[in-house]
């Protein structure tokens, strides 16, 4: 009898620590830190990584510092001190070294979603930026014939974009007989349309003779569609200026649809690189040492003949 009394007790105990356990576990405190939440790719990153977050039972806090780089320092420091499990970030880690160094040295494990490597990160999950770059930059000087003035809309202050920005340089380089008209970097503030479309427009205005721009190569979605709209607008839009971009959001795939000037992009898969990062934060939070310094996810070229799927 007391044996089994014993026993029972220890049973007891046992299922008692494993509800704790259980518990502690669903009670995991992570938190995204960004300042692009208005891109629409970081939505859907978020949006992915936080509906595994909720599978996953952990209590998510999202923070957007509205392009506001630096304020990612002091939002990490915060996490620090709030003592979270994992902290994920969507921004360049060498602009806010300061901020990772409190989390790495608190044994807090960060995770870049899209965002760039760096020692202070356990791991990135991405698209593969270079590829991305080439098919589209390739996509253009074919199209274009090897011929003509090429207008690039890049952002070297993000990593994962400014990636792409360098490989097409490379791309469009390799073609004698392609120029680069311009290379522009929009305020990204309100996503990058607006200030984009402004630019575009002065750009047609500096070279208002039919055929003297070939292509645009935006390396996001935003300026592409910003310069599409400047084009219209300047009723150049049966010149034949070829645009591509990168991102396939819902905007850029109804205009690549439509079988206008904007012809490609490269999908990425937002909620899959959102999900894959919380597996990534998962094996982290269970202990694991994740030994992938980047993680890639598989893209696709959006053409209008497959633009509606």
């Amino acid at each position: 009898m007391k044996l089994a009394t014993k026993l029972a007790g220890l049973l007891a105990g046992a299922m008692l620590a494993t509800g704790l356990a259980g518990a502690a576990m669903a009670q995991s405190k992570v938190v995204v830190i960004t300042p692009y939440l208005a891109q629409p790719g970081t939505q859907f990153y978020v949006e992915g990584f936080s509906a595994a977050a909720q599978s996953n039972g952990w209590d998510l806090n999202v923070i957007d510092t509205a392009g506001d780089v630096a304020a990612v320092i002091s939002r990490l420091e915060d996490a620090v001190n709030q003592n979270v499990d994992a902290i994920v970030i969507n921004v360049d880690p060498a602009q806010v070294e300061a901020g990772l160094e409190v989390a790495r040295d608190a044994g807090i494990p960060v995770v870049g979603m899209d965002s760039g490597t760096s020692p202070y990160l356990a791991t990135n999950v991405t698209s593969n930026g270079y590829a991305m770059a080439v098919e589209t930059s390739v996509y253009v000087a074919d199209r274009i014939g090897g011929t003509g003035n090429v207008v690039m809309f890049v952002f070297d202050a993000f990593p994962p974009v400014q990636i792409r920005g360098v490989i097409a340089d490379a791309v469009f380089g390799n073609y004698p007989d392609i120029a680069v008209l311009d290379r522009v970097t929009p305020d990204v503030s309100d996503g990058g349309i607006a200030d984009s479309r402004a630019k575009m427009e002065a750009i047609l205005a500096a070279n208002p003779e039919p055929g003297s721009i070939a292509a645009v190569w935006a390396a996001w979605d935003q300026p592409a569609l910003g310069a599409l709209q400047a084009i219209e607008d300047a009723g150049r839009d049966n010149e034949g200026i070829v645009i591509v971009g990168i991102d396939a959001n819902p905007q850029a795939r109804d205009a690549i649809a439509a079988g206008g000037n904007f012809e490609a992009s490269v999908a990425q898969d937002f909620v899959g690189i959102g999900n894959k990062t919380a597996e990534m934060v998962a094996r982290l939070l269970a202990g694991e040492t994740v030994k992938e310094n980047v993680v890639y996810v598989p893209t696709m070229l959006i053409t209008a003949a497959n633009a509606a799927q």
